[in-house]
């Protein structure tokens, strides 16, 4: 395993090259990405959440890290790489906390499974979405949007469109959406604008819009939504985020929403499946070759 700089972040799967030089310069592997709405502009970057305690897929988690449960002889970690890989992005942040060297040992072992894979190392402590994000933020940060993504969601949501609709409506965030039913749903307006948030089992509502915005008919109920997982982010979303310490996306968002314009892009009748318990292994095995 290659030695661990001062911040905690270990660089991976590269060896040889200087560690300066893959944190100011980022290989271009979005320049080619087949029908992209970014194609020419450089170093599109991803995320995958992989650090997770996983304590709804027990008893793997008691050994391992979700990310590498496997569907159909790939981990759920290899398919997400591979799944941006289509969209021509290959510099791809994973953060680590729950057998963080497992994880380290498969990314080496794989030589990052074609992709430049970069550790942000969250042993100390697990900081959920929120503050994972925040912690990544030097490898993350750059004047393009980026893209981040959980271990355990399968999809084959086109990152062209999400992109495209991310960029035509000048949003400050864009996440997938799908009306599948779920406990928990994101509120919309009917311009997919984000309003809300609403836990379905315990009645609770969060969020600055939980009718419709003054003007825009106060009579109307708001749409619900179930998240995806998928989401695009300005990169001026570091500058704005008012959370610290460990806390969740949704916090975020919720915050945020008021005062800018966080969409939902309606991804309905693509294939997703959330691999968060051991039964949904063999949905996805059914649905993911």
């Amino acid at each position: 395993m290659p030695p661990t700089p001062k911040g905690g972040l270990i660089y991976t799967p590269v060896k040889i090259k200087q560690l300066n030089k893959l944190t100011n310069r980022m290989i271009d592997n979005n320049d080619t990405a087949a029908g992209s709405p970014f194609r020419g502009r450089r170093g599109l970057r991803a995320m995958i959440f992989a650090a997770g305690l996983g304590t709804r897929f027990k008893p793997w988690t008691d050994h391992h890290p979700k990310a590498l449960a496997i569907v159909n002889g790939k981990s759920l970690l290899q398919r997400n790489i591979e799944y941006l890989q289509q969209y021509g992005i290959k510099d791809v942040v994973v953060n680590v906390h729950h057998f963080a060297d497992q994880i380290i040992d498969a990314v080496e072992t794989n030589k990052g499974w074609g992709s430049n894979i970069m550790i942000s190392d969250e042993r100390d402590e697990v900081l959920e979405t929120g503050g994972g994000l925040l912690k990544a933020r030097p490898l993350l940060e750059s004047d393009e949007p980026f893209i981040t993504l959980n271990a355990d969601i399968l999809t084959n949501l086109n990152l062209n469109h999400l992109l495209a609709y991310h960029q035509q409506n000048k949003a400050l965030i864009s996440f997938a959406v799908t009306n599948r039913k779920t406990s928990r749903n994101f509120l919309f307006d009917e311009n997919n604008r984000l309003c809300g948030w609403r836990n379905n089992t315990t009645g609770q509502e969060r969020g600055p819009f939980l009718n419709f915005p003054k003007g825009e008919g106060m009579n109307k109920a708001l749409i619900e939504k179930a998240y995806s997982c998928v989401v695009v982010f300005e990169p001026r979303i570091f500058s704005l985020i008012r959370q610290t310490g460990k806390f969740s996306l949704i916090d975020t968002y919720l915050d945020l929403a008021a005062e800018h314009l966080i969409l939902g892009y309606d991804h309905s009748g693509d294939k997703l499946v959330d691999v968060g318990k051991p039964e949904s292994v063999a949905v996805a095995e059914a649905v993911f070759e």
